[in-house]
């Protein structure tokens, strides 16, 4: 949170004089439209179906007051999301005070009887931890360290006594938030005979929201979200061209893969429109009340196909994606005339490019991605997806297009050349670059000038 913004200073009466005073606190994250439109979809909803937010157990270690002060904030404008927290760091420190090894299978901890034990006091402590700060701050919390997730032990003797969650009973959440309480849930389950099991935090956050059915499924971390081989967080995931690719990087680590693939098994059981989000608590409001967000977003997402026989393509829905992106209009005779040798394009007609054969080079003639398919990650995974098939590629576009700091990042030279900005990618020899770039300049336009505004036109990706 903004430090001259106090979350606390806000009261918990949320009347119409209050909304709009919350409206106003909020603009500094969004525009008021956004921020109107999450306030009617969050508090017209079951209180306990807001969000459901799963804490790491280093935030409660390094970001406690940040974090506390994040969620007191949101219940007293009447939101009460549901917290699952994990306590992973502690409970390695705890073993190592205690001289009891940790042992880690696929980003899983190993689980004898004495780190159980060790376990159970870990999560206990940090449960009242997050609950006492909370309170401090004038939000009601209630800490639930056992009695939500029933389960079975693994098949996997190895593991110890590790849970596979069976059953989620929710009347102790229920209970919470019908009493205006932030639930506050610790990773660790009940078997059928009462023994205790120890269950992976993003595990048990997946399992809750399978129950819930939230609006929200949040994952917060330090990071602010996912970071990329460089470090820099990837703002979007699309998990049907992602995952795979991701989780085969030898920059993927065990618990990342984990956590990607449990949030995969969650969204494949949640509504097709359903997303996860990965942020920390200082950006959390603002990925929860605008559009952009702040973190990385991750969505179950559509399938790059490429098509070479454009006979499989319905055309007239692949002209209004590129139109629209575009905002000019075709000309009759584009798909004819263009010698197209291939098209990655969304299953969903959402995002497109077309690759030609008659330059030098394979030339890129087309890049059209909707503005809702770039917040959703599908540029980057048509983009992955075409840099990984075509080893050598050059394209132009429009001295004025925005998108041209997004072209320099991935290209490897570009030149200016007349109204164009020519680019390329795996071209090494000069002459041949030149060869490209003398192409691509000459190139006529495949839209019709002077531009003929579409209706319904988009901002998007484009290249012209």
């Amino acid at each position: 949170m903004q430090p001259n913004h106090d979350p606390q200073h806000v009261s918990g009466d949320f009347s119409s004089a209050n909304r709009d005073t919350i409206v106003d606190l909020l603009q500094n994250f969004g525009s008021k439209k956004e921020i109107d439109q999450y306030l009617r979809a969050f508090l017209g909803a079951e209180a306990s179906r807001f969000a459901v937010i799963k804490v790491g157990g280093g935030l409660l270690l390094d970001e406690l007051d940040e974090l506390a002060s994040t969620l007191a904030f949101l219940s007293k404008i009447g939101l009460l999301p549901i917290v699952v927290h994990g306590a992973g760091p502690q409970l390695t420190e705890a073993l190592k005070q205690a001289n009891i090894e940790s042992q880690f299978v696929a980003g899983s901890r190993v689980t004898t009887p004495e780190v159980l034990g060790v376990a159970r006091k870990v999560f206990q402590g940090e449960c009242v931890r997050l609950c006492e700060a909370l309170e401090s701050r004038g939000a009601r919390a209630r800490p639930i360290v056992s009695g939500v997730f029933e389960a079975k032990r693994t098949n996997e003797s190895s593991m110890g006594w590790v849970g596979i969650v069976s059953r989620v009973d929710l009347a102790l959440v229920n209970s919470a938030t019908t009493s205006g309480q932030i639930p506050v849930i610790s990773s660790l389950a009940l078997s059928a005979q009462g023994q205790a099991l120890n269950i992976n935090a993003d595990v048990a956050a997946r399992e809750l929201a399978k129950a819930v059915q939230p609006h929200k499924v949040i994952f917060l971390t330090p990071t602010s979200g996912l970071l990329d081989p460089d470090g820099q967080i990837i703002p979007a995931v699309n998990l049907e061209e992602d995952l795979e690719r991701m989780i085969a990087s030898s920059w993927v680590n065990g618990g990342m893969s984990l956590k990607l693939r449990e949030i995969k098994r969650l969204l494949d059981e949640m509504p097709a429109t359903s997303s996860v989000a990965v942020t920390s608590p200082r950006h959390l409001v603002r990925e929860l009340f605008t559009h952009k967000g702040q973190g990385t977003l991750i969505q179950r997402g559509v399938r790059i196909s490429e098509r070479q026989d454009i006979g499989f393509i319905d055309l007239q829905q692949l002209r209004g994606l590129l139109e629209s992106s575009f905002q000019k209009q075709l000309h009759a005779d584009y798909f004819d005339s263009a010698e197209i040798d291939r098209i990655y394009m969304a299953n969903d007609y959402s995002a497109a490019a077309i690759v030609t054969k008659n330059g030098p080079s394979p030339y890129l003639d087309k890049f059209a991605v909707t503005p809702k398919a770039q917040g959703a990650g599908i540029g980057a995974s048509l983009w992955n997806r075409l840099i990984a098939n075509e080893p050598q590629l050059f394209w132009r576009s429009s001295k004025a297009n925005p998108i041209n700091p997004w072209y320099f990042e991935r290209a490897d030279g570009a030149v200016r050349r007349g109204g164009w900005v020519v680019y390329w990618k795996g071209l090494t020899d000069p002459a041949h670059i030149a060869s490209c770039v003398d192409y691509a300049a000459a190139k006529e336009p495949s839209f019709i000038t002077p531009t003929v505004q579409v209706k319904g036109a988009l901002n998007s990706n484009a290249i012209v």
